[in-house]
């Protein structure tokens, strides 16, 4: 069995590419993007290069995704508003610059909508802190540090939190989305927590510990922090409807897992490809989507049957899936846009 320490040093070289944007090698080959186009069936666009995320905001119907181009100093970064029906680029904003002699900018990677008070939320991994914009205007509101390596950011509305997963310290740092004060940190010793999920019924967070293989589970009230175990290598996590259930990416096991939350077990272990990076679940369905970034597609699971049922064809490095409006979003680091742009797809969901 793999050490501890070895692990450690593993997910912590992975956060770093991941963050940075480097290219895994293919297990499959890479399919033609379609030309952009209105209709109802699969749609594909080039977006901006480096793109990283996307979330999707109701209240103003606007898809935010975004872009971090190379290693630091990263001087060209940006929160991209994308039309989520046509795909195209409606407004572009640019960080705020972090180090003026080296024009670096506080480069945006994880991302979160808060439509309750019309904010969206970045990770802004390589400057060690979280941020606030505008849905408005794109004006760029905070900067909150103390988040050493943010990776992921999810806002609950109805608490008034914004959760951010600090990898570097293994802390899960919650903020309060009317004040951007410091609400709660919750530090497990030895955790990288990742991925990030709430459950706005009951207020209760979930981040995924890439290093210890298991989800942290911080419930309000609670003492403290609840630990489930889970697949090997999990980076995404995403809750059934009913927030009974939650589904893990597994990257380094290539599966999803589906984990029982009451009894805190894994109750279904499905393969779905090498890569296994983001997962997100389909409220209508109740289907779940994996982006497997190593095979160049996203997977759509039955976690009832415990079957892969569809495969979505994206191409080349398929990195986040966002599910919203009756479709999938799916961020592919392809490069393969007409001036090296990633690409952004949307594929339809049926019922």
């Amino acid at each position: 069995m793999t050490s501890l320490a070895y692990r450690i040093r593993r997910t912590a070289a992975i956060a770093v590419s991941l963050a940075a944007g480097s290219t895994l090698a293919l297990a499959g080959t890479a399919t033609a993007h379609p030309a952009p186009q209105s209709g109802p069936g699969p749609q594909s666009a080039p977006v901006a290069k480096g793109l990283y995320q996307s979330a999707y905001s109701e209240r103003n119907h606007v898809l935010w995704a975004t872009s971090a181009v190379g290693r630091p100093p990263v001087t060209q970064s940006g929160l991209v508003k994308v039309d989520p029906r046509t795909l195209k680029v409606r407004a572009t904003y640019t960080p705020p610059v972090s180090r003026p002699e080296t024009g670096a900018v506080e480069a945006v990677y994880g991302v979160a909508v808060d439509d309750e008070h019309n904010t969206v939320w970045t990770t802004n991994t390589r400057d060690n802190s979280v941020a606030v914009y505008s849905q408005r205007t794109g004006k760029h509101l905070a900067t909150l540090p103390g988040v050493p390596h943010a990776r992921e950011v999810v806002v609950d509305e109805r608490h008034n939190l914004a959760w951010a997963s600090s990898f570097g310290d293994g802390s899960v740092v919650a903020f309060d989305t009317r004040t951007y004060r410091e609400k709660r940190r919750v530090t497990v010793a030895g955790s990288s927590p990742a991925g990030l999920a709430v459950n706005e019924r009951s207020g209760t967070a979930y981040a995924t510990d890439l290093a210890n293989d298991r989800i942290i589970e911080i419930a309000p009230g609670a003492a403290g922090p609840r630990l489930i175990p889970t697949g090997d290598g999990p980076l995404s996590i995403a809750l059934s409807e009913d927030g009974r259930t939650a589904y893990s990416a597994d990257q380094a096991a290539g599966t999803v897992s589906v984990i029982n939350l009451r009894r805190g077990a894994v109750t279904r272990t499905v393969p779905t490809g090498a890569g296994a990076l983001s997962v997100a679940a389909d409220p209508r369905s109740g289907r779940v989507l994996v982006a497997n970034r190593s095979t160049a597609g996203v997977s759509v699971v039955d976690p009832g049957k415990g079957t892969v049922v569809d495969t979505l064809n994206t191409g080349a490095n398929p990195n986040h899936v966002r599910v919203a409006h009756g479709a999938a979003f799916v961020v592919a680091k392809s490069g393969s846009g007409p001036e090296g742009e990633d690409v952004l797809h949307r594929f339809p969901l049926g019922r």
